[in-house]
């Protein structure tokens, strides 16, 4: 087990659900944290001023990480405030669910330049700075609907999907360099999202789940800790979080 004091971790869309999660549980084992936001200042300022007032230290940062030049922006500002870069956290994601026969091109292209196309983004920007630290992470947060798919969901389906297939190649180009990168694949969690769900929607979600409940933020968020304090023999992995709805 390594320690996380003083190392610098990045959070893209840090500022919300499991992002925000993610980004408090890195603070508290010390670890400074760039708070990543595209359009959600007010919570993301208001964190950056929780952590610190907890005697943590972090910057909120603003950058759609779909564009590749807002994304290294977001590196640069983020080594230029701490020096170095550790963690990086591919969480940014939004969903635009449609039947496929539903589906625009709009809406296909966004989800796949927001969940997909921003993890080449951030993770291009930040490798130099990433294998020149002692245990560099990567961290894709994935879903159980790029393993399993999801009704109305193939724009996102393939964006996750593509988030594992991305982790396990560059697993394998990095493996001897230090830099281990690793997805995690949260199942239903109680965040906005789907607690939007009609009621009765997610009574008949929960009855599918074998531990008969949603996740929480948090236990996304300590499974990101786990890989970055405990995870040097732990590369190209899928950290499935779901209650075993997903095997």
């Amino acid at each position: 087990m390594i320690s996380l004091q003083d190392k610098v971790a990045i959070v893209t869309g840090g500022s919300k659900g499991i992002g925000a999660a993610i980004t408090r549980e890195l603070a508290s084992q010390g670890v400074k944290v760039a708070v990543n936001y595209n359009s959600s200042k007010e919570s993301a300022e208001a964190l950056v001023n929780e952590i610190k007032a907890n005697g943590g230290d972090a910057i909120a940062v603003q950058a759609d990480v779909s564009y590749s030049d807002q994304a290294k922006n977001l590196i640069e500002a983020t080594k230029e405030a701490f020096g170095q870069v550790d963690i990086l956290v591919n969480n940014a994601g939004i969903t635009r669910d449609r039947s496929f026969k539903k589906l625009g091109e709009e809406d296909w292209k966004k989800v796949i330049d927001v969940n997909l196309h921003s993890v080449y983004n951030t993770t291009s920007a930040a490798l130099t700075y990433l294998q020149a630290s002692e245990g560099g992470r990567i961290i894709n947060i994935s879903s159980i609907i790029g393993q399993a798919g999801g009704f109305g969901q193939t724009n996102y389906s393939a964006a996750k999907a593509g988030m594992l297939g991305f982790t396990k190649s560059l697993a394998l180009e990095l493996a001897r360099t230090g830099v281990t990168v690793n997805a995690i694949c949260p199942g239903f969690i109680e965040t906005e999202m789907v607690l939007a769900i009609p009621e009765d929607i997610r009574e008949q979600i929960v009855s599918k789940i074998p531990t008969r409940r949603f996740g929480h933020a948090e236990e996304i968020a300590r499974g990101v800790v786990f890989l970055c304090q405990d995870g040097a023999y732990i590369t190209g992995q899928q950290l499935n979080i779901n209650g075993g709805l997903y095997m």
